[in-house]
């Protein structure tokens, strides 16, 4: 009877703890649990059980225990959780779990050029035309302002308990994948065609994206995709991309082992297949080169829905299950998809993987967390005062007015009439009247490119025109032609009344882009050959023949295109990209002159889609500039200025042992013309005799911002590693001993400055 009765006492001396440990004391039930205590001595007892159960509850966990080292508060964590609690963290609509704490969390998040899909945000210039800047610092700063509207967003969504898609502090950006074909529909959200280009500008935004701080991350970046991604895009799920080791190291895989040296947080397997192996369950890239070789310390993202592909697409497993185990094994960490989530825990159950294998997957994403400050208080994070202020803010916008005008490529700037002078810039006294037509002209979407924000502040060409003339000046506005009548066209008979007319004309992103994006593209996103659309081209032909006054071309669009066809009926053209939010200022400020042209292009504009290899080919000979030995329409770092430059060696490079740090050299710029301006110093190198060696190839570039009649003496280097090249003998990179030459210049096909130096053993 006694024991009965203690066992019922221990009962209410429980319930009592629970309540008193969930601050929920029920008196009733207090006052039954005292009465029954029949001795002080048993209260006494009684009173200290509850008073160290509560004390127990109350110490804090090891994984919420900031003074710890991430590694400690991850392995406490995963003790902590379920096996079933796991799996659900392991999709990128990650579960929530509640009694540890832990809100859901959405991964799925972009930045290509702004922070994207998640309502304001400054928009910048897509990614290639950012690319066409050569700027590396001024991208960094880019990525800084992005990631501090990333933070406040957060933060402000955080505090109203919004767990949305696109409000999280993990970005899918940047795609780092090499340009190698102009017919590839989602070119325009890569840094161009070459690897070093890309390598430069893809670690100056994985930087800016992801802070300084010591102890947090600003915002985590991601580099993708991982690897030997650029269409087709109609067969991406399917492709088997065969590619020998030389390519893949030299070209392929160049950028991205930049990032992963730069610390980049993440990395996104392909649709695709490599050499037979699906990028998401590859031995070769993702365990043996990404992990071993490269020592990844981050965590891996699946592209979205790739591990279905792998089944349904490449076949090369029989169902989701092994493809759950599979991708587990060799080092997915994260699913953009549900199918981990789903399949995991039957992978588990049938003997494919171990629970420590799923403690493998998962560790990494957690630490992406922690580093971001998920478990910690939020007034120790430096990032938390971010708030509305930080959004789409003058500097900001200022920032993307900076960016878009640098970017902006000047392809023709030719006389008018009997004038010696050039048409552009512009003379504001001059267009009393100014004309201004173009399906694109008025266009949001010839702005934002793909993968975009939303502005409330953009600007628009025919705003940006307007806005930056007198009002006694007459601006006009015609559509004129839309992307398919070739006949019938507006604005022709108000074009020959004006002093100027200005046809903006070209692509926006419903006619290339990524597979389904793209609707209205033939090749499923892709692009079938380089002509501007027909109607575009005859109605340039139109006001040519309609009009006794200057016509100025702007392009837009994320790729080269075929300029041959409307470059005799115009005077001057401007190759504009997607330019952002502020895109039709920046283009005022360079037709009057505020600004000199100083975009460069970062890809080659070939005659023809004829003069290349096919499209499925992923072989580098006869591919962009450091392999196409034909002519072009305009090379790979072409654009002119308003100004004229000349170049002078100061101090040549001297021979270099292998074991040396780099080669330095030293020259002066000195700006010959009569504007203001900012040149870019590109440095080509010529390789001694090897094997497949590239024809030259971009190893430094450098801004220079120029007063007119002044000089600046830069200096250039090239780390001797940068001139290394895959040994297919050794299976390992190599420095080859001999005579190496410098072409340097503004482009890659125009030298202003020969050299040379030599590498020793």
């Amino acid at each position: 009877m006694k024991i009965l009765f203690c066992v019922f006492e221990f009962s209410l001396s429980f319930a009592l703890v629970k309540r008193f440990s969930e601050k929920e004391i029920d008196y009733e039930i207090l006052n039954i649990a005292i009465m029954n205590c029949f001795s002080t001595y048993r209260f006494i007892l009684f009173f200290c059980f509850c008073i160290g159960i509560a004390n127990a509850q109350q110490k804090t966990p090891a994984y919420k225990n900031q003074d710890l080292p991430i590694e400690k508060r991850v392995d406490d964590l995963l003790k902590q959780l379920t096996i079933e609690e796991k799996i659900s963290l392991l999709g990128f609509e990650s579960k929530a779990v509640k009694r540890l704490d832990i809100p859901q969390y959405n991964w799925w998040n972009e930045s290509l050029h702004g922070v994207a899909r998640a309502g304001k945000a400054t928009v910048f210039p897509q990614a290639l035309g950012m690319a066409a800047t050569f700027n590396d610092p001024l991208l960094n700063e880019v990525a800084n302002a992005i990631s501090t509207e990333a933070r406040a967003k957060n933060n402000m969504a955080v505090a109203k308990d919004r767990r949305l898609q696109y409000m999280g502090l993990n970005f899918w950006s940047p795609n780092i994948n090499i340009f190698r074909d102009p017919r590839w529909g989602r070119g325009q959200e890569t840094y161009g065609e070459d690897p070093f280009l890309t390598g430069k500008m893809g670690t100056a935004y994985v930087k800016g994206l992801q802070g300084t701080d010591p102890k947090y991350m600003k915002t985590a970046a991601c580099a993708k995709h991982f690897a030997v991604h650029s269409g087709p895009e109609k067969t991406r799920h399917s492709i088997d991309v065969i590619v020998d080791e030389k390519d893949l190291r030299e070209t392929y895989l160049y950028a991205f082992k930049k990032l992963v040296d730069a610390k980049v947080e993440t990395v996104m397997c392909a649709y695709n297949r490599v050499n037979s192996e699906p990028c998401c369950t590859g031995k070769t890239l993702l365990q043996d080169i990404l992990r071993k070789e490269w020592k990844f310390g981050g965590h891996v993202v699946t592209d979205c829905w790739a591990l279905q592909d792998i089944y349904e697409g490449h076949k090369t497993l029989p169902n989701s299950v092994a493809v759950a185990a599979e991708a587990i094994k060799r080092g997915v960490n994260m699913d953009c998809s549900g199918l981990l989530q789903k399949d995991a825990i039957n992978a588990l159950n049938q003997k494919l993987i171990t629970a420590q294998d799923i403690d493998n997957a998962l560790a990494p994403t957690l630490r992406t967390q922690f580093k971001l400050g998920f478990y910690d208080k939020a007034e120790d994070n430096p990032y938390r005062k971010y708030g509305i202020d930080s959004i789409a803010n003058t500097y900001h916008r200022n920032l993307s007015l900076k960016m878009a005008e640098q970017s902006m490529v000047l392809l023709k700037n030719g006389q008018f009439g009997d004038s010696k002078t050039k048409v552009l810039p512009l003379k504001k006294e001059d267009c009393k009247s100014i004309m201004i037509v173009g399906p694109n002209a008025a266009s949001l979407d010839a702005l934002l490119g793909n993968y975009h924000g939303i502005s409330d502040k953009a600007v628009n060409f025919v705003e940006g025109i307007a806005g930056a003339v007198d009002p006694d000046t007459r601006v006009e506005y015609d559509m004129g032609c839309d992307f398919a009548n070739t006949t019938d066209f507006g604005g022709v008979w108000a074009a020959s009344m004006a002093n100027v007319t200005i046809a903006v004309i070209g692509f926006t992103p419903v006619y290339e882009g990524e597979e389904g994006d793209a609707f209205l593209a033939d090749g499923k996103g892709d692009r079938k050959n380089m002509d501007l659309p027909a109607s575009h081209i005859a109605y340039i032909k139109a006001l040519r023949k309609g009009t006794k006054t200057p016509l100025i071309a702007v392009v837009t669009g994320g790729s080269a295109v075929d300029i041959s066809a409307i470059e005799p009926y115009v005077d001057a053209i401007v190759f504009a990209w997607y330019p952002g939010e502020q895109g039709g200022t920046a283009l005022a400020n360079l037709l009057f002159g505020k600004s000199s042209p100083s975009g460069h292009l970062p890809v080659t504009f070939y005659k023809s889609f004829s003069d290349l290899p096919d499209y499925n080919s992923y072989a580098m000979k006869g591919r962009t500039y450091r392999y196409f030995d034909k002519e072009v329409q305009y090379p790979f770092g072409f654009g002119l200025s308003y100004s004229s430059f000349g170049y002078n060696w100061v101090q040549q490079p001297k021979a270099v042992k292998m074991s040396s740090d780099k080669v330095s050299m030293q020259i002066e710029i000195f700006n010959t013309g009569q504007y203001d301006a900012d040149e870019v110093a590109q440095v080509y190198v010529e390789y001694p005799n090897m094997d497949r060696k590239p024809i030259k190839e971009l190893k430094a570039f450098k801004r220079v911002s120029l007063v007119k009649g002044k000089s600046k003496t830069i200096t250039l280097e090239i780390p001797v590693e940068e001139l290394q090249k895959w040994d297919d003998t050794t299976k390992q990179f190599k420095i080859y001993e001999g005579n190496y030459k410098l072409k340097i210049g503004s482009n890659s096909r125009d030298t202003m400055l020969e050299g040379s130096f030599e590498i020793l053993k």
